[in-house]
């Protein structure tokens, strides 16, 4: 029998262990099996969408470069063939579907393997419930803490679709979040530890969590009319500044029609300059 470290929904370890089921954690890992699945999972992940193009698809060199003989180099017929400058490629890429399908029970067995992989090597932690009334991303990233698994690569597994729980960790790097039954063998692998619900060994779901109290309810009610008035105050600003805009802009265009142009300043003063008396002969 292989056993799980227990936590409860806080992170505090149980004395006791949690025994995981014997008809699914046997210890046995099969290694090919596992290499299998790992391969098609990324084959599926790939687009197949590279393309290069080859001699036909390349414009251009629908005429000899040069005559047939008596030029003494090679003879070509294109300047788009491969051994040719900004000609066609050879064997390159072209758009294909990667998929590659996996019989049913090798998929399970794979998955039955990294779980057992991980039970083995103590990377597998039990908890009695993920508790989260609504999304908190410090609750999760706390809860991590308590597990000793900071800084490590978490697949977070619910006994069942859990949103408040998905949205927990979605902005923390390295973690995953999904029910257990979606889990893939690549999942499991790809993570340094897996944390999983009570309630997905033992078929028993978590009973919904009682409403918030008080103190909660009173917090969040207080954060909402926190930025209500900031953003309402934010408005007001923006408008007392386009007000004030607007009432500067009429006098500004009354001072600038009242105030003369440079033109007219310019033949004003040419006009009201004294004549000079002219020089008379002789003088210096």
């Amino acid at each position: 029998m292989i056993e799980a470290p227990h936590y409860s929904s806080a992170g505090a370890k149980r004395s006791a262990t949690f025994a995981l089921p014997a008809d699914y954690f046997d210890g046995t890992v099969n290694e090919p099996v596992l290499h299998q699945a790992v391969k098609v999972y990324l084959n599926n992940q790939r687009q197949g969408t590279a393309k290069t193009k080859t001699r036909s698809f390349v414009s251009g060199g629908n005429q000899k470069p040069w005559k047939q003989k008596g030029t003494g180099r090679a003879r070509q017929g294109s300047t788009r063939a491969p051994h040719w400058r900004g000609g066609g490629i050879v064997f390159g890429p072209i758009p294909r579907d990667y998929r590659t399908d996996i019989p049913r029970k090798v998929k399970h067995l794979a998955r039955k393997s990294a779980l057992n992989a991980r039970a083995r090597e103590g990377s597998l932690h039990v908890v009695e419930r993920f508790a989260f009334r609504r999304p908190r991303t410090g609750q999760l990233a706390a809860l991590l803490v308590s597990l000793g698994l900071e800084g490590r690569k978490v697949l977070a597994l619910t006994a069942a679709p859990d949103q408040n729980v998905y949205l927990s960790g979605r902005n923390l790097p390295g973690v995953e979040v999904m029910p257990y039954a979606q889990a893939s063998a690549y999942d499991v692998l790809w993570a340094e530890a897996v944390v999983v619900e009570e309630g997905a060994f033992t078929g028993m779901m978590p009973e919904p969590l009682p409403p918030e109290d008080e103190t909660e309810a009173t917090e969040r009610a207080e954060k909402a009319e926190r930025k209500a008035a900031k953003a309402a105050k934010t408005v007001k600003k923006t408008k007392a500044s386009a007000a004030k805009r607007a009432a500067t802009k009429p006098a500004a265009k009354a001072k600038a029609a009242k105030k003369p142009s440079a033109k007219k300043r310019a033949t004003k003063a040419k006009a009201t300059k004294p004549k000079s008396s002219p020089k008379k002969k002789g003088s210096k």
